[in-house]
C-alpha cells in the first residue's frame, strides 16, 4: 500500500501573512491626509496655536479677558513691531543668542568629551560618573549665589549658567549611546583588526550618534530655559532684560513679546536639531519610522 500527500496544502497552510511593508496601504481618510502628507503637516502643526491666538483675540476684544493682565495678540504684535523699528528688539535677540550659543558651545563640548571618556574607558567612568551624578542632582538655581560670588554679575556668570545647563544632557546621552552599541559590532571590529581610535570613531560614535543628537535637542531646550535665569543677573540687554524692564513698567504686552521670542527661538533650535538628525542619522530605526509616518 502506498501513501500519497498533496504537498501544496501544507505549503499553503504554512505560508506566513504578508508583512506590513507588503500589505497594500489603505487610502487615508480625507481628514487624516493633512497629518500624513508632509506638505500639509507643516501647516497643520500650527493649527492649534493659531486657534488659541484667535480665541485669545476674540475674548480680549469682547472684554472677557482683561487687556491689562493679558493684552490681545494684536497689541503684542504692535509692541513687537515698535521695538523692531527702534532697533531694540534686534539688539536684544542678538545679545541673548550670543550668550546662549557661547554657553552651549562650552558646555556641550565638555559634556561630549567627558561622555566619550566615561563611555569608552572604564577607569574614567569610575572616576567621573559618581561625582558628576551628584552635581547633576543639585538644582541649578541653588548655584546662582555661588556663581555670583565666583564671577560677579557680568557676562561670564551668564555664560557659565547656560554652559552648566547644557553639559549634562550631552554627557549623559553620549555616555549612554556609547554603552548601548551592540557588543557584537565591537567584537567584529576587533576581529578585523580595528585600532582603538578607529573603533571609537567608526563603530562607537556612529552607533551612539542618535543618542548624542537627542542630547543636543534636550540641551538646546535647557539652553533657552536657563538663559532666562542668567539674564536676571543685573543684565542691561537681552530678551530677559527686556522682560524684566517691562515688568517694572507693568508693560504686559512687552513681557509677552519676550515670552514669544523664547518660544520661537526654542522651536527654531529644535527644528535645526531634528534636521541634523535626519541628515546624519537617517539609517537609524527612529528616523526611518518618522519618514514612514510622513509618507
Amino acid at each position: 500500500m502506498s501513501l500519497s500527500f498533496d504537498l501544496a496544502a501544507p505549503v499553503a497552510l504554512a505560508s506566513s501573512p504578508p508583512s506590513r511593508e507588503e500589505q497594500p496601504r489603505r487610502a487615508p481618510f480625507a481628514f487624516s491626509r493633512f497629518f500624513h502628507d508632509p506638505a500639509w503637516s507643516r501647516w497643520t502643526a500650527w493649527t492649534l496655536p493659531a486657534l488659541v491666538l484667535v480665541a485669545w483675540e476674540i475674548l480680549a476684544r469682547a472684554g472677557l479677558i482683561s487687556s491689562r493682565l493679558l493684552p490681545p495678540p494684536s497689541a503684542v504684535l504692535a509692541s513687537a513691531w515698535t521695538l523692531t523699528l527702534s532697533g531694540e528688539l534686534g539688539n536684544d535677540i542678538l545679545v541673548s543668542s550670543l550668550r546662549a550659543f557661547a554657553g552651549f558651545a562650552i558646555g556641550a563640548s565638555v559634556g561630549f568629551a567627558l561622555g566619550i571618556a566615561s563611555g569608552f574607558f572604564r577607569s574614567a567612568e569610575v572616576l567621573l560618573d559618581t561625582p558628576l551624578q551628584m552635581v547633576r542632582n543639585i538644582p541649578l538655581l541653588a548655584l546662582v549665589p555661588l556663581v555670583i560670588i565666583w564671577f560677579g554679575v557680568g557676562e561670564t556668570a551668564k555664560v557659565f549658567l547656560v554652559a552648566v545647563s547644557v553639559f549634562f544632557p550631552l554627557y549623559l546621552n553620549t555616555c549612554h549611546g556609547i554603552r548601548s552599541v551592540d557588543p557584537a559590532l565591537v567584537e567584529m571590529a576587533g576581529v578585523y583588526g580595528a585600532t582603538r581610535a578607529s573603533l571609537l570613531r567608526d563603530v562607537l560614535l556612529r552607533g551612539a550618534l542618535p543618542s548624542i543628537l537627542l542630547g543636543v535637542r534636550y540641551a538646546l531646550g535647557y539652553m533657552w530655559l536657563f538663559l532666562v535665569v542668567s539674564e536676571t543677573l543685573s543684565a542691561t540687554s537681552g530678551i530677559g532684560y527686556l522682560a524684566m524692564d517691562a515688568r517694572e513698567m507693568v508693560r504686559t504686552d512687552i513681557v509677552l513679546v519676550s515670552i514669544g521670542l523664547y518660544a520661537l527661538l526654542g522651536k527654531a533650535s529644535d527644528s535645526v536639531a531634528r534636521a541634523i538628525e535626519r541628515r546624519f542619522a537617517s539609517w537609524h530605526a527612529s528616523v526611518q519610522s518618522e519618514k514612514r509616518r510622513t509618507r
